[in-house]
């Protein structure tokens, strides 16, 4: 069944922190406007409070019971993806949630309760730039697994 067939998926993003950079906050605001014409996106924002009380406000926010949703930590040790791999990954699942942390990164308990990792670049970025850039590739792997053209907007 085509990507944008399937009512029950769901993307996720819990993420730490307010966007303090107007500019990026901007950027992510537009990528979220152009995803909503592809897919159901919704983006949790989370209070700044260290990783260990973050990942414990993630974790309530993912329920207790792992069910059909897959989700992904962003963390520097995971392994990166390719676009198309990223595609892949999207359209893999009913549902899936990202994890984005703080100045800090992610709590342990949230890396755990993951079903895997990803590395967005082998680079450091903030966790302002890393969800602008999560942004975009959701954008692009739901163009990708729609059709379009891989290289265009």
């Amino acid at each position: 069944m085509p990507f944008q067939e399937r009512d029950e998926v769901v993307i996720r993003i819990m993420a730490v922190g307010k966007m303090k950079d107007r500019r990026l906050a901007d950027l992510a605001v537009d990528y979220q406007r152009r995803i909503g014409g592809l897919g159901k996106l919704e983006l949790k924002v989370l209070k700044d409070a260290g990783p260990a009380r973050e990942a414990q406000a993630m974790l309530a926010g993912l329920g207790s019971v792992r069910g059909s949703q897959l989700v992904v930590a962003l963390d520097e040790h995971g392994p990166p993806l390719g676009s198309r791999a990223f595609a892949d990954l999207l359209g893999s699942r009913g549902s899936i949630c990202f994890l984005i942390g703080g100045p800090d990164g992610l709590g342990a308990e949230a890396l755990q309760r993951a079903d895997r990792s990803l590395s967005l670049s082998a680079m450091t970025f903030t966790h302002e730039m890393a969800r602008v850039l999560l942004l975009e590739q959701i954008y692009r792997g739901l163009g990708i697994l729609a059709g379009r053209p891989y290289h265009r907007d």
